[in-house]
């Protein structure tokens, strides 16, 4: 297994951000936040795979890119970005070593502060 940083996830999360799609939600909020599988499968079927693959900061390129495996650091509702979807994907990058993929949640979590604080 070799997660890599998914570029085009990182620069998708920066636009939502951007554009003030965010929810300032507390960092346990996640648990409730989190897609469902349902909710996956719905949006997957809707979207396609790419749309899906634009919603997880770590891909697996061994991986089959038509399987939910290939993807993993999840950090939105495939609406909006959560906060704590960033703070918990950052705590398991930092977890498992993936130094690249937690670099870039901090990044967007600063991201995220700093326009709340603008």
């Amino acid at each position: 297994m070799s997660i890599e940083l998914n570029q085009p996830a990182l620069r998708h999360a920066r636009a939502l951000i951007r554009d003030g799609k965010v929810v300032r939600d507390e960092r346990d909020a996640w648990s409730e936040a989190a897609p469902t599988a349902d909710e996956e499968n719905s949006f997957i079927e809707r979207e396609g795979w790419t749309e899906y693959s634009h919603w997880h900061l770590g891909v697996d390129r061994d991986e089959n890119h038509e399987t939910k495996g290939a993807y993993s650091f999840p950090f939105g509702d495939f609406t909006r970005v959560h906060r704590s979807g960033v703070i918990s994907a950052e705590s398991r990058a930092g977890q498992h070593d993936h130094d690249e993929i937690r670099d870039a949640l901090k990044s967007l979590l600063e991201l995220i502060d700093k326009d709340a604080d603008d």
